[in-house]
């Protein structure tokens, strides 16, 4: 669990740690959610936070989000972690909730990994959640309408993040090269525009993926003879050395996978049974698996 400390930039913490943005103004992406004038941004800058679940891949900026809130809301803010916790943390984090609240202090809990949670602990946060001692904030990138409690999701805004363009990828990874503050700017890096096009590319909208190559690009690559550190292209490839695919093999994206490609040899479409039977592969399915379905 964490407090206010959320902010603590350590400058040894990863790349994409450091540069999480804490305004709306400096985040990237999700515009059909907090472009301005959009509900969620209402919700954050007016500091009427309701109970929510973000929905949405790895690295589009959930946790960003929710630390976003963490910084502009008067409530207490609790980072909490659906892998490492408990009831028996759970139980603590409620008692000091309603502590609080006796004194007229909201508490918003943030969760990560909501659906990590079994069905008994997403149970004991339900009273609370239906009685205001806690506003709940949690993150997902699993389908929330079949992995949180039916009781949950009535009583929160489900918010879908997608997955970052391309465009927005790009921009990361300029501010992380030029930011001498929180991103790599002191290393006096440069960027080649193809090394910068095939990271955006390869990171398949996966905002963390593309932050974590550029770091690795500039600790590991020895200065030229000007004193700069150049990110080629053959740089950028040794740091990302195979596409982002979308695919977990024990979450939703898994079985709708393999629905798509049963249909496309159903309706005797063999382009699109070549694309899902590739991906799948790259993935790394299981062969017995696909066989099986065929």
């Amino acid at each position: 669990m964490e407090q206010e400390s959320l902010f603590y930039q350590d400058l040894q913490d990863p790349l994409a740690s450091r540069l999480r943005p804490q305004s709306l103004e400096d985040y990237v992406g999700q515009k059909h959610l907090i472009g301005k004038g959009k509900v969620l941004w209402n919700l954050i800058e007016k500091d009427q936070v309701t109970s929510m679940i973000f929905w949405g891949p790895p690295g589009v900026g959930k946790t960003t989000l929710a630390r976003i809130i963490a910084h502009k809301t008067q409530s207490r803010f609790i980072d909490f972690s659906a892998v490492t916790s408990g009831i028996r943390e759970i139980k603590q984090v409620m008692k000091e909730a309603s502590d609080a609240r006796a004194f007229g202090k909201r508490t918003i809990l943030f969760v990560d990994e909501i659906h990590r949670f079994n069905k008994g602990q997403q149970d004991y946060l339900l009273p609370f959640v239906e009685d205001g001692t806690i506003i709940l904030i949690g993150a997902t990138t699993e389908n929330p309408y079949f992995e949180v409690n039916g009781a949950l999701l009535s009583r929160s805004v489900i918010f879908e993040l997608k997955q970052l363009e391309k465009e927005e990828i790009k921009t990361l990874i300029r501010r992380a090269v030029k930011d001498p503050v929180k991103g790599m700017g002191n290393y006096h890096a440069d960027l080649d525009e193809d090394a910068l096009e095939f990271l955006a590319d390869m990171a398949g909208g996966d905002a963390r993926t593309a932050l974590n190559a550029i770091e690795l690009g500039i600790l590991t690559t020895q200065r030229s003879d000007d004193g700069r550190i150049h990110i080629t292209l053959e740089v950028a490839q040794e740091c990302i050395q195979k596409r982002v695919v979308r695919y977990d093999k024990g979450g939703d994206n898994h079985y709708d996978i393999i629905s798509a490609f049963i249909k496309s040899m159903r309706g005797s479409d063999p382009d699109a049974a070549v694309y899902y039977l590739a991906k799948m592969l790259y993935a790394g399915e299981d062969v017995k698996f696909i066989a099986r379905r065929i």
